[in-house]
């Protein structure tokens, strides 16, 4: 019997040595666990952070190309409404040439000069009102007088035109200037 005892003693010691070496192990598991679980905690915060950063980025590259383009149109608008009076008095300067028979060289001049203003002016999207006989719209036009009309058809249509009226790129620069028949 002594030679059994002898025996199971180094078992058990050897059992207590295994099963203290596993609790270890398992400690040291559980740590790495723990630092895993951090390190992919980290992680997924620093993807969300990139991920937050990068849309902030776009939203403001997009903001920035926006104002820049409003920046352009309104300054460009600026200086075609700046253009607008020249082009009113290039008007009334054929519309004077053409009741005088005077002289045919200013008359020509003025025509070319005008011809070109506005064909520049409508390369940059400028676009002229019609607005004579057309049917009175106060989104395009703008009543001065109204006059009463010489026939029944003629009634809430343009009569006259005091002010030729513009639209740059499909918005409304300047308001016509009529007079509506009533």
């Amino acid at each position: 019997m002594a030679e059994k005892k002898n025996k199971e003693v180094p078992e058990g010691k050897k059992m207590a040595a295994l099963e203290a070496r596993v609790e270890g192990l398992n400690n040291q598991l559980e740590e790495a666990s723990q630092k895993l679980e951090e390190a992919q905690k980290q992680a997924s915060d620093a993807k969300a952070d990139y991920l937050r950063l990068m849309a902030e980025f776009d939203t403001f590259r997009r903001r920035t190309a926006e104002e820049k383009f409003a920046l352009v149109g309104s300054a460009s608008a600026d200086t075609i409404k700046g253009l607008l009076p020249i082009l009113d008095d290039c008007e009334i300067a054929l519309a004077a040439l053409e009741k005088s028979q005077d002289s045919a060289a200013a008359k020509e001049g003025t025509e070319m000069i005008f011809g070109k203003l506005t064909a520049y002016l409508k390369t940059k999207g400028l676009e002229k009102i019609e607005a004579k006989g057309a049917d009175f719209d106060t989104e395009v036009h703008e009543a001065v007088t109204t006059f009463p009309a010489p026939s029944e058809e003629l009634k809430g249509k343009v009569i006259d035109v005091v002010q030729t009226g513009y639209t740059l790129g499909g918005k409304v620069l300047r308001y016509a200037k009529v007079v509506v028949g009533a």
